[in-house]
């Protein structure tokens, strides 16, 4: 019954897209010629025209294009950062290749600013419909409708993991109708039988998907999984019970038959997003620099009168492939013998007080800003460490030179979500390299606003 459900949700989800082409191509045609450029063409012009048979064919065109694109389905896991990207990419490939025809063509007739309006336009009608939509669905889906009905094989600790993060997410609209396995669990549900039954119990239930989540001692027992569900064809997916050990998003090579996972690659090992990670660290830290610098000289003034010693405090950390740099902040504490290895508490006799001033909004990071320009350091990302604690912690917390194969940032996804200064290093880690797995750059920009909208001000107390 789902199945049918998306294809008419998929068709419908067209026919608005193609709708809202069309609207914003004429009210566009209209807000350039005869608003902004003052012609006196009215909306009555604009449709009679031959304005509209262009719109018709191009929203036919772009929806076409959406289709391959694979902007119609269910995005039940996709985040909305990602499929508004998708949109603006395809947009923009179509305003693009009209502007190549109309070019090639000599139509100098056209106007290149109906197709800026319009592109402008369309992207935000069609964004802000897919963003209503995703409300609604979530909003019906957490009242019980639009649901995917799942039978779950296995009743280990995978299988416990995902009923359990099911429930915890309930706008993504599954529901486990029971497990198969050996033996009985009943905090995990109802056990519908054995293994060998599962063939038998697709035949007979409306089933919507089977994941598998099977202990490695049972691995023997997924041939006879896999037929089952292909036989009925119902979609299968699998948590690997390396689950632990993989990123968000693996990728796959292939050598003749065998597929190789690289569980470490990341999305800023991509050339283009590294670039423009860079690009926008080198533009935002110059930008930074010119409005933070009569901040910073009165800073500077401050530091120099608190205490005696530099203005400047320069400390050895480790960056991206464990080279370390000196990573500069204004001096908040006298100067002392342990600041190699010594870590700051919330209340810290080493700090002056106008250091303590300075450090409780954050205001001694800010000639990282220069760090930044020099490539040492990102304006997002893990927090850079002393070499101290990165001999300390690579032996005790698991996977923690992970965090090195970025570069360290000003503020990070563990930083906003409160996991700084004297926290938890564990929970910092783990948040650090979720960070690393699902990057984006939507995500750099959701960090920095919170960093500047509440993220700067932390919990160490005044001397």
């Amino acid at each position: 019954m789902i199945r049918e459900n998306q294809r008419w949700l998929n068709l419908a989800n067209a026919v608005m897209d193609g709708a809202l082409i069309i609207i914003a191509y004429l009210l566009s045609t209209w807000l350039w010629l005869g608003y902004y450029r003052e012609n006196k063409v009215n909306m009555a012009w604009v449709i009679t025209n031959e304005n509209l048979w262009v719109a018709v064919v191009y929203a036919l065109l772009l929806v076409i294009a959406y289709w391959f694109s694979r902007l119609y389905g269910s995005f039940r896991f996709a985040t909305l950062w990602d499929e508004t990207l998708a949109l603006l990419k395809v947009n923009a490939l179509g305003v693009v290749s009209v502007a190549a025809l109309l070019y090639l063509f000599r139509l100098q007739d056209f106007s290149r600013g109906v197709l800026l309006t319009f592109y402008l336009l369309s992207s935000l009608l069609v964004v802000c419909k897919r963003v209503t939509l995703r409300s609604l669905l979530r909003h019906y889906r957490k009242l019980g409708y639009n649901q995917k009905h799942v039978i779950l094989v296995g009743n280990g600790e995978l299988a416990a993991k995902y009923e359990q993060s099911l429930r915890r997410n309930p706008h993504l609209g599954f529901i486990v109708d029971g497990y198969v396995a050996r033996t009985p669990k009943p905090e995990l549900g109802r056990r519908l039988g054995c293994y060998e039954d599962l063939e038998d119990l697709l035949r007979q239930r409306d089933v919507d998907e089977v994941v598998v989540a099977l202990e490695p001692h049972e691995s023997r027992q997924m041939p006879m999984i896999l037929r089952a569900a292909e036989q009925e064809g119902v979609r299968i997916s699998i948590i690997p019970y390396y689950n632990d050990y993989i990123p968000s998003r693996p990728t796959v090579d292939l050598i003749g038959d065998v597929k190789l996972f690289n569980i470490r690659t990341t999305p800023l090992d991509n050339l283009f997003n590294a670039a423009l990670k860079r690009a926008m660290d080198v533009a935002g830290s110059v930008v930074l620099i010119l409005l933070t610098s009569p901040l910073m000289l009165c800073i500077a003034v401050g530091v120099k009168l608190s205490s005696p010693g530099p203005v400047l405090f320069r400390q050895e950390r480790v960056g991206k492939n464990k080279k370390t740099f000196k990573m500069l902040k204004f001096r908040s504490m006298r100067v002392n013998s342990s600041e190699k290895t010594g870590w700051s508490a919330k209340t810290d006799p080493r700090k002056t007080r106008f250091g303590s001033f300075i450090r409780k909004f954050s205001l001694d990071e800010l000639p990282q800003f220069f760090n930044v320009l020099a490539g040492q350091m990102s304006l997002v990302g893990p927090r850079p460490e002393v070499p101290y604690h990165v001999d300390h912690f690579r032996d005790e917390i698991p996977l923690y030179l992970v965090r090195q194969q970025v570069r360290p940032g000003m503020t990070g996804w563990a930083q906003v979500n409160g996991w700084r200064g004297d926290t938890s290093i564990r929970e910092r880690v783990e948040h650090d390299i979720w960070y690393i797995e699902n990057w984006s750059l939507g995500l750099d920009l959701k960090i920095l606003l919170k960093t500047v909208f509440g993220g700067m001000v932390n919990s160490e107390k005044l001397q």
